[in-house]
């Protein structure tokens, strides 16, 4: 019941996202209502034929999960606040109610999608369009209806799933090392041997513990590291300690948001964006060499693909899956890449800011982007090699599907990345920054993400059509 109130009650901005997951999940389930369809009207057809048609719908599935994914995190009404805890909508409850608004977003495509495929089968109204996808839906067939619901409720139980998996509440506190006490109730870390009694008289303190403080001639205490912070819970760099409720105090040098998450975000701490660089890289040149390879074969394995889309090496298909895996796992390392790369050869304020707005925005930006950039390159190699005019609508369908869920989901997360930065911007408005310098640094790094990955896009796409040229 909350989660549809919260459904009924979002602003306009949000249900639209929310409609477009549901067209999404309803595209999505029309391709596997087809497969099923394709396999009622060809029985005598190869069990691996329709098992490829089949795993064919598997990338439009992850798209559209990715993309229900992005609305759920960006989605305002189950962003923890300040309080709800005491009434009962902690961090697992808001999980549990974007799980659930995400079920009924997918949950009403997929009925639309068999609204719309028995209407075309004639079940409903007769046939339309004088009968043309009646063979191929295999209207003559009665329609299982085990399978059906099977293949329906796969979406959005797999989107649930995800989204309840990305938002699964975390501890937001730092995890510290576990303190040990020695003898005589000093502390510190573990000591390399056994520790005699003499070792607590020398120089004041325990060997291999904390660096001791105390006045000229005065006894030394170990003073732990919780108590060595200035006045007023200030430490020494000058930074603010965080507040009970999570938020921080505003101090000399720090900027609100920048850095920290926003309510709807189930990450605590942010992951080093570089930490998968070299990973996407050795996955994105393993599959460019897979690619090669296949089509350097002399008799190489052809897979007959659905949709018109012919027949190719199963190596060059491997190839493109890895490709596209390299890219999506190096693309928070490039983009942090970008922001350095803006903050280079003594940078002005206006470089200085968009370059550390980037850094702090590749772990959200970077992974979509790097999606997007994989599709692109796809598109690019399927649309020089391929006659246009022999797809099939399916295989339309299923492009435009896919080419618009990652757009779409890149667009969110830019929508999350101006949330997390909402109080920076704010911050900088209040101490009298122009906006038109908010704006050139926006154009500034829009720039730096197309000079960098849009050459790669191309270079990737080149030489993923190169094996199949030949």
């Amino acid at each position: 019941m909350l989660a549809l109130r919260l459904t009924r009650s979002a602003h306009p901005a949000v249900q639209l996202r929310r409609l477009l997951v549901a067209a999404a999940s309803a595209g999505t389930g029309f391709l596997l209502l087809s497969a099923l369809g394709y396999a009622l009207g060809h029985p005598d057809a190869p069990a691996g034929s329709l098992l490829l048609r089949l795993a064919w719908c598997a990338t439009p599935l992850a798209a559209t999960v990715h993309f229900a994914v992005a609305v759920a995190r960006t989605d305002p009404a189950t962003a923890p606040r300040a309080g709800l805890a005491a009434i009962g909508l902690g961090p697992a409850r808001l999980m549990a109610v974007s799980t659930v608004t995400t079920a009924l977003a997918t949950t009403l495509g997929s009925m639309l999608a068999l609204l719309f495929f028995l209407h075309l089968r004639g079940d409903l109204t007769g046939l339309p369009f004088d009968g043309a996808a009646a063979e191929f839906l295999a209207a003559d067939q009665p329609l299982p209806l085990p399978a059906t619901l099977t293949l329906l409720a796969s979406i959005p139980t797999t989107a649930s799933l995800t989204v309840a998996f990305t938002l699964r509440p975390q501890d937001p506190r730092p995890k510290t090392p576990h303190r040990h006490f020695g003898r005589f109730g000093a502390f510190g870390g573990r000591t390399r041997g056994p520790e005699t009694f003499g070792t607590y008289g020398r120089f004041g303190s325990r060997a291999g513990g904390p660096r001791a403080t105390g006045g000229v001639g005065g006894p030394r205490a170990v003073v732990p590291p919780e108590a060595q912070a200035g006045a007023g819970g200030t430490p020494p760099g000058g930074t603010h300690a965080p507040a009970a409720d999570g938020t921080s105090a505003a101090g000399p040098g720090s900027a609100p948001g920048l850095h920290g998450g926003t309510p709807g975000t189930a990450q605590a701490t942010a992951a080093n964006p570089t930490a998968a660089l070299p990973w996407g890289i050795a996955t994105l040149a393993a599959g460019l060499a897979a690619e090669a390879y296949a089509g350097r074969t002399a008799a190489p394995t052809d897979v007959t693909m659905p949709g018109g889309l012919g027949a190719g090496p199963l190596g060059v298909l491997v190839g493109w899956a890895l490709t596209a895996v390299g890219l999506a796992l190096a693309g928070p390392g490039l983009t942090h890449l970008c922001g350095r790369l803006l903050q280079a050869a003594r940078p002005g304020a206006l470089r200085l800011l968009a370059g550390r707005a980037l850094m702090a925005e590749s772990g959200r930006i970077g992974r979509p982007l790097g999606v997007v950039c994989a599709v692109a390159s796809a598109g690019y190699a399927l649309a020089v090699l391929q006659d246009q005019a022999a797809l099939g609508p399916l295989t339309t369908l299923g492009a435009f599907l896919v080419a618009g869920c990652t757009t779409a989901t890149l667009l969110t997360a830019a929508v999350e990345a101006r949330q997390v930065r909402a109080d920076t911007t704010a911050a900088l408005l209040r101490l009298g920054a122009p906006a038109t310098v908010l704006r050139g640094a926006a154009v500034l790094r829009a720039g730096a993400l197309l000079t960098v990955f849009g050459p790669l896009t191309l270079l990737v796409a080149a030489l993923a059509a190169q094996p199949l040229a030949r």
